[in-house]
């Protein structure tokens, strides 16, 4: 198994900016559109890593969130709908030297991709998959997505959708992915330091981030943004530390049993040795942070995860690939293409 991350594909870099990463390319998103503030934190974790350009991949598919590998100053591809998850699986499993990045969205990833998306994330190749979640479609207009709330009024919903949604971070869990993780837009120093964590892990990385359509569905994320109600509706998730939110840290969560509870530490009933200890390992609290925190009937109630869910330690794919193939060649020799073709495995058709 891997014990560090690969970024470099030789010597350092000579300390690289941000604008060393950036293309030449016009960069045409909707003006305000939360694509831009990714970007830009993005190309400086990149340089901050002393990632080397040489040695970088972006893969994308469709959708606005795919114009990506055209603003990065690195190797890209721009595939099609839903596919850059599997061409990101081939690329990193014939070479493990290089760092790789899907940019999806919630249509492109959960909708067409969604099958990809999943076995990828069981295999748990080393790459970084980073899904912009806006819960609808923008690059074609204003449809519902996968992730679009019920009752949500599109152009495809014009009496409000009736699907269920899906919770990204849940169907990462349930994939067995080893690295869940929440941040959004407009939080840019959390964006960055959830970038850096995603890009350090090795296994697949997922990264949700709530990114603010402007045009199609402006202000979705609102309760988690606005500075009038973020303190009590978001909760920023440590390691070790117990779960506090509210202005001055006012509330917590303590776990009755097997559920959550919003306890009040003014109240002077309880302590902040009562509460829930966030621990990244734990698989099974993870799903009660992303199911139950994320339940639209108890938002009164409990705040919006951000950070790390889980992040967890797993032979990443390529290793176990490369070794098995090592291993066929010390038992059966190096092989012929030829003589593959043309084995014993023949018959005639009379």
């Amino acid at each position: 198994m891997s014990t560090q991350k690969m970024v470099n594909g030789s010597p350092k870099n000579n300390n690289l900016k941000a604008k060393d990463f950036a293309s030449d390319q016009d960069v045409r998103w909707c003006p305000g559109c939360g694509d831009y503030t990714i970007l830009k934190q993005v190309q400086t974790m990149l340089s901050n890593q002393d990632a080397d350009p040489d040695n970088t991949v972006f893969i994308a598919g469709i959708g606005c969130s795919s114009r990506f590998p055209y603003y990065m100053n690195t190797y890209g591809m721009h595939g099609i709908h839903g596919r850059a998850t599997a061409i990101a699986t081939g690329l990193k499993s014939s070479r493990p030297d290089l760092n790789v990045w899907v940019i999806t969205g919630d249509g492109d990833g959960l909708s067409i991709g969604g099958n990809h998306l999943i076995h990828m994330l069981r295999r748990n190749l080393d790459l970084n998959v980073l899904l912009f979640n806006n819960e609808i479609y923008g690059l074609t207009k204003g449809q519902y997505s996968p992730t679009s709330k019920p009752g949500h009024v599109t152009k495809s919903t014009p009496m409000g959708s009736i699907d269920n949604p899906f919770n990204p971070l849940a169907l990462a869990l349930g994939a067995n992915g080893t690295f869940v993780a929440r941040t959004m837009d407009r939080d840019p120093k959390h964006l960055q330091a959830m970038l850096q964590r995603t890009q350090n892990h090795i296994g697949t990385a997922f990264l949700e981030i709530y990114q603010n359509c402007i045009v199609f569905n402006d202000g979705a994320f609102s309760p988690y943004t606005d500075k009038s109600v973020r303190d009590n509706t978001s909760i920023y998730l440590e390691p070790g530390q117990p779960l506090l939110f509210g202005k001055d840290d006012r509330y917590g969560i303590r776990l009755d049993g097997c559920r959550p509870e919003k306890v009040d530490l003014e109240s002077g009933e309880w302590s902040v040795d009562d509460l829930w200890v966030h621990d990244e390992t734990d698989r099974n609290k993870a799903w009660l942070l992303t199911s139950l925190f994320d339940d639209n009937n108890r938002r009164e109630e409990l705040p919006r995860p951000f950070g790390v869910l889980m992040a967890q330690e797993r032979p990443t794919y390529e290793d176990l690939l490369h070794k098995q193939i090592e291993s066929a060649k010390e038992t059966y020799g190096e092989g012929s293409l030829e003589d593959l073709l043309y084995g014993d495995d023949t018959w005639v058709v009379k």
